[in-house]
């Protein structure tokens, strides 16, 4: 029986191993080629405000006064582009 519970845990932990392998190998190498673009087929709701917000995080998109803006730093908001 004892046995038998070593030989499970040695297959299941070279599953693993195999797993984590090609996970690293599928995700991680350095020829991956990165796309630039998304398409979305619903509409990207972009919260409207009257002024810059306080707080913001990195990344997040905001409308200000017909401008669209993006958190470029923590509670920064910069607007995109050049626009009118």
């Amino acid at each position: 029986m004892e046995n038998d519970l070593k030989q499970q845990v040695t297959m299941l932990s070279q599953r693993l191993e195999s797993l984590s392998a090609a996970y690293y190998a599928n995700n991680f190498n350095s020829s991956q080629d990165v796309i630039k673009y998304t398409r979305f087929n619903t509409r990207l709701k972009v919260p409207s405000y009257s002024s810059d917000p306080s707080v913001g995080e990195i990344g997040e998109i905001i409308e200000v006064g017909g401008k669209l803006k993006i958190c470029t730093s923590a509670n920064t908001f910069t607007v995109v582009g050049t626009q009118l």
